[in-house]
């Protein structure tokens, strides 16, 4: 966190995260020079624990990392997996004598990795580009996320403070890894040369809005049609320029010019044929925003951003076969794909027998896999999901074509719980269930194709432990020998060896710093403890985060939260309670892995207990437990808040839910606003920041995802500005100007309703503001003070 103005404390820094005191900023060290760097003098709470090991392998079973045992001094640590042996040392050198070598020299295909300081002393290098071609520089950061450092050219060198031990990438211009090094020493010269490089998710690609977009797996290359495109139109052209079809002439949408070709064309593999998507436009909504305080000029600064919202004519795909020989469009039967949402993943058969594609209708209530025969365009459903409720397409939807063995790994909740499933290519037939049971797949790790396995984390999957918890898995495709490969109480991640027949398996809680394992990653067997965090220091008190299970409102499912406490609790006061809530469908939030919990001990040591809750209608459990909040996200999961928070001061006396206070961002904020609308004989005080208070105004794919498509009654019944009279308790509304993830009039239109319904709040509007401003330093501070006010005066 950088924050500029008052002291800070910084959450996570070890030798690899430095801090500085330099012009009234907090800086944190990303491998720049800067003379006044110095530690942190407030030590944050996780600086005793590893929450992550570093391994640098050494072939398939040597490894070492780095730990620090005591405050900036360093442990080296070399271990054989293979011997079962660990050694330890206080330097670097020691572990090279050890091993005869230098461990910072890489052999065999280069793998990108996060930077470690080694020593904590900055060293000058030289970074040489002596490829033919410009390069993009990046630092990698100790989370291996790559920053920039501009551009090389051919031959261009610059001089670099770094630390020993930090790692740099060079990509091509279209950030494809080409390089990578580690420091070494000072004074050394790394050479930019192309190398070999290991598969990386360095630059990953994110995002869940809406796809239509076909793919182009296995293009053939050399195509000899010329495709020409004009105001929208399509024309194909033979090598010598004869015009083989040209959409202008014989479309249907000829003359529209909403109808457009400018999709990508997905070839046959002979060739004949060529598909692609035809675009019917919507409407393309915009919302205006307005910039009253540009830092750049005086007068304010209108903007327009592309926005549609729920129940939009919006842009629709059509399914378009081109058959080159025949000079002819295929007439495709659209009965199978009426409404698409989208249709994406289109594969051609590798002998061209057919094309398929992934089918997500409007409202997401089916989705299907359906095939097209290009001769006839006889369309056909090889695989058919359906839900009365919803299908969660964007968290829920995992899909594999295995093309040598004309398979389909596909996953599901049709069980009642996320699972997997194998599908014959050709016939759509269900072969088996890959995994089963009262548990769920939370992602998958691994799919080894030659040895017909999933590597997968599983939730749930240890009845005696948390559900949320993710153990890894593995499983042969025809669902046999199943293998849990981690065992420990927490929330598990692992790191593999380079040929994956090792694991590093970290697991930790809330409550519980991070172990650290070395298991065997073909039946999990423990090889040995590395390390074990120690929790001396993290808390000093009462303020230890304690897990807390209560049931929930059937009687019988059991609803999971934490509980953070003040770290010195005065014998026999009550203490009124705060609920952070973000109840959104597409996830859970309960805190699993150790964290510092920052924000929560700063607010509890303001005198009050601080809580988090995963009520019903989120995600990671069964369907039934999902689908609570499908077509009603106003319920929140509150009647289960309410059971747990009441269960919660049964156990402990000095839990006061007389008095009850509630803050939200987003999603949060609507589910805040929402507690004192429908729950205001419980809830005493709120704070809702930029939230999407009626779903008909918030972005198209979360709400029609969750709250259905078409618009309907229930849309009305779920808004806090339609129910904004019913308020009750003392309220604070915080937006940005600027939001262009939620509609800033969803707030402004809560302020409306509730000045009509003469209620009193208060309202934080933040010129220049965008999504999260609540999260802001002036902002907490306002909430805070909030709290203090309504809650304990």
């Amino acid at each position: 966190m950088l924050q500029r103005g008052g002291r800070q404390t910084l959450k996570g820094i070890g030798k690899g995260g430095l801090a500085a005191w330099c012009c009234g900023v907090v800086v944190v060290a990303l491998g720049l020079a800067n003379p006044c760097l110095v530690y942190a003098q407030t030590p944050p709470r996780a600086a005793a624990t590893k929450l992550r090991l570093q391994p640098h392998w050494l072939g398939e079973n040597k490894f070492w990392y780095t730990v620090e045992p005591q405050p900036k001094r360093l442990q080296y640590v070399l271990v054989d997996a293979e011997a079962n042996t660990v050694f330890r040392a206080d330097s670097i050198e020691a572990i090279e004598d050890k091993l005869g070598r230098s461990v910072l020299s890489t052999s065999g295909p280069a793998r990108v990795e996060p930077s470690e300081t080694l020593i904590d002393e900055r060293v000058d290098i030289q970074i040489r580009n002596d490829t033919q071609e410009t390069v993009q520089l990046y630092w990698m950061d100790f989370e291996g996320r790559p920053q920039s450092y501009g551009n090389l050219e051919p031959g261009e060198a610059k001089t670099q403070s770094t630390f020993r031990g930090h790692s740099w990438l060079a990509t091509q211009l279209d950030r494809k890894p080409l390089w990578t090094a580690r420091v070494a020493s000072a004074g050394e010269v790394l050479s930019i040369r192309s190398m070999e490089m290991q598969p990386s998710q360095v630059f990953e690609r994110r995002g869940r809005g809406r796809r239509r977009n076909p793919s182009a797996d296995a293009q053939p290359t050399n195509v000899v049609w010329q495709v020409k495109r004009e105001e929208g139109n399509l024309r194909f052209e033979a090598p010598d320029g004869q015009v083989v079809f040209d959409s202008a002439k014989v479309d249907s949408c000829a003359g529209n010019d909403r109808c457009r070709y400018d999709q990508a064309i997905v070839w046959s593999p002979n060739q004949r044929y060529a598909f692609t998507l035809q675009i019917r436009q919507g409407d393309h909504r915009e919302v205006t925003l307005v910039e009253s305080t540009p830092r750049d000029q005086l007068q304010p600064r209108l903007k327009k951003i592309r926005y549609d919202k729920p129940g939009d004519n919006l842009d629709q795909p059509i399914p378009r076969l081109f058959d080159m020989e025949a000079k002819r469009i295929v007439p495709i039967d659209d009965a199978m794909f009426p409404n698409p949402w989208s249709i994406e993943e289109v594969r051609w058969d590798t002998d061209s027998s057919r094309v398929t594609f992934i089918y997500d209708q409007r409202g997401h209530q089916a989705i299907r896999w359906i095939s097209i025969a290009p001769e006839t365009g006889e369309t056909r459903i090889l695989i058919d999901e359906s839900s009365p409720t919803y299908i969660d397409y964007a968290a829920k939807a995992y899909r594999e074509f295995l093309d040598d063995s004309k398979e389909v790994l596909w996953g599901s909740e049709r069980s009642g719980w996320y699972h997997l499933y194998r599908f014959d290519a050709q016939s759509g037939e269900l072969l088996n269930a890959i995994t089963q049971g009262d548990w769920v797949v939370r992602s998958i790790e691994n799919v080894d194709r030659e040895k017909r396995q999933i590597w997968f984390y599983a939730g749930g999957i240890d009845p005696e432990q948390d559900p949320y918890y993710r153990h890894l898995c593995r499983v042969d495709f025809d669902g046999r020998n199943l293998v849990r490969l981690t065992q420990g109480d927490g929330d598990h991640q692992v790191q593999y060896s380079p040929t994956r027949k090792w694991i590093i398996d970290t697991f930790s809680r809330i409550d519980m710093p991070p172990v650290h394992e070395l298991r065997s990653a073909e039946s999990g067997e423990l090889v040995t403890e590395l390390e074990r965090s120690s929790s001396e220091g993290l808390w000093v008190g009462s303020d230890r985060p304690e897990r807390f299970v209560a049931k929930g409102r059937d009687g019988l499912t059991d609803i999971y939260g934490i509980i953070v406490r003040p770290t010195k609790m005065e014998p026999g006061k009550k203490y009124p309670v705060i609920e952070d809530i973000y109840a959104g469908p597409q996830d859970s939030f309960v805190p699993k892995p150790y964290s510092g919990l920052t924000e929560y001990h700063a607010l509890a040591e303001k005198g009050f207990v601080v809580v988090k809750i995963d009520g019903m209608g989120t995600s990671n459990r069964s369907k039934a437990f999902h689908d609570v909040s499908y077509r009603k996200l106003a319920d929140g999961g509150f009647p289960d808040r309410k059971l747990w928070l009441q269960s919660a001061a049964a156990k402990y006396p000095e839990i006061d839910i007389d008095r009850v206070g509630i803050y939200g961002g987003s999603a949060g904020g609507q589910n805040a606003l929402a507690a004192l609308l429908f729950h205001g004989d419980f809830y005493d005080a709120a704070v809702a920041d930029c939230g999407c208070h009626d779903n008909r105004m918030d972005k198209v794919w979360w709400n029609e995802l969750y709250m259905g498509w078409p618009i309907g009654p229930h849309y009305e019944e779920n808004s806090n500005v339609v129910n904004a009279h019913r308020l009750q308790g003392k309220l604070m509304l915080v937006v940005g100007e600027l939001d262009t993830n939620v509609d800033p009039a969803s707030t402004m239109q809560v302020v409306d309703a509730l000045i009509r319904a003469d209620k009193d709040f208060d309202l934080i509007f933040v010129p220049g503001g965008g999504h999260g401003i609540g999260s802001s330093a002036y902002c907490k501070r306002r909430r805070d003070a909030f709290f203090i006010e309504h809650l304990q005066k």
